[in-house]
């Protein structure tokens, strides 16, 4: 395992253990490390970190660990490539969100409100819904998640809520990231346009 990557192994298990509660050292370690690998970028406001290892979303705001979520990246892994049903990795912003007033378990389809309600017991059956709310995702990274074959945004990357509730916390979605319903809605109103999501696979 690369220098980096042992860090980070080893930074992300103590922001798990510590998820109940702001712990400055490990949060400042994690800022440490955005900015070295990302100096044109600043990390002052809220950063969302998926943790794709852990299927879990750590939320920091002006350098304080808000909270972390179960989330559920995709069932076929990591990849940028359209048409791969991957979660992309490296560093995006949220550019869009839509889902303003909509119940929970509310399906949204093309991110408009449908004004039907998802079921949330499948009896095992994913329709993959989309539900609650959605934070558009645009990859910040040429070749990586931005541009061509591999655009986050082109791709449709969303933060979403899901009716499948019981997915999230394993690799289970079509490549974006999956929240419970109660989740993404609080999540949803505390970021804004503009934040900061790393995805990276530690």
């Amino acid at each position: 395992m690369r220098r980096s990557g042992l860090f980070m192994a080893l930074l992300l298990r103590g922001l798990l253990a510590y998820a109940g509660g702001p712990h400055q050292g490990l949060v400042d370690m994690l800022l440490e490390y955005l900015q070295a690998r990302y100096p044109e970028h600043g990390f002052t406001g809220d950063v969302l970190y998926v943790s794709v290892k852990r299927q879990r979303l750590f939320h920091v705001h002006g350098g304080q660990l808000i909270r972390s979520y179960p989330v559920a990246t995709a069932k076929a892994g990591l990849g940028s490539e359209d048409g791969s049903w991957c979660t992309p990795t490296g560093l995006h912003r949220v550019s869009e969100k839509y889902g303003d007033g909509v119940p929970a378990l509310g399906i949204l389809k093309d991110r408009v409100f449908t004004g039907a309600l998802a079921d949330p017991d499948f009896a095992g059956v994913d329709k993959d819904w989309i539900t609650s709310r959605i934070l558009w995702l645009e990859g910040l990274e040429p070749g990586l998640n931005q541009g061509g074959s591999v655009d986050s945004h082109a791709r449709y990357i969303y933060i979403h809520g899901t009716a499948n509730e019981k997915s999230v916390g394993t690799a289970s979605s079509m490549g974006c990231v999956r929240m419970r319903n109660a989740d993404v809605i609080k999540l949803y109103d505390q970021v804004s346009i503009g934040t900061l999501v790393v995805i990276l696979d530690n």
